[in-house]
């Protein structure tokens, strides 16, 4: 009884979910083989328009927005926050993070932010699967399951 549950909860784990996402973006980034063809090919196609669509614009801007998401999970948000900080002058995560909240609330910030994780990762990922599926109807490849 306790395998069954213990493979539920692993099942929903945070590490499976960023497991299937970057498993999604790999599979994107083996299936478009010229990401120059995404250009000005819009998300949505004729009549159908995605309702929790996460950036307007082409496929090739999501494309490179899942990637760079991807290489943030991969190598770490550190390492996003300091080239993006070369790049815009901006202020890192590391720096805005040490505004400390009380003890207290910890356990309640870490549930908040690991369910909007969860939640925004399968987003993530149903996007990678759909932008997949999709180039393959534009460039005529069939079996467009998941």
């Amino acid at each position: 009884m306790m395998q069954i549950c213990d493979s539920y909860n692993q099942k929903n784990s945070l590490f499976n979910s960023m497991n299937r996402f970057i498993g999604a973006v790999n599979n994107m980034d083996q299936t478009i083989m010229v990401p120059s063809l995404l250009r000005d090919v819009p998300l949505e196609q004729e009549g159908e328009k995605e309702v929790n669509s996460f950036q307007d614009g082409d496929m090739y801007g999501s494309y490179v927005l899942l990637k760079s998401i991807k290489t943030d999970i991969e190598w770490g948000v550190l390492q996003a926050d300091e080239r993006r900080k070369e790049k815009h002058g901006m202020t890192s995560a590391l720096e805005m993070s040490r505004i400390e909240p009380n003890d207290e609330d910890l356990e309640k910030m870490f549930h908040f932010h690991l369910n909007g994780l969860h939640t925004v990762l399968a987003k993530l990922t149903r996007k990678a699967n759909t932008l997949t599926n999709r180039y393959k109807q534009e460039i005529g490849i069939g079996g467009c399951g998941n």
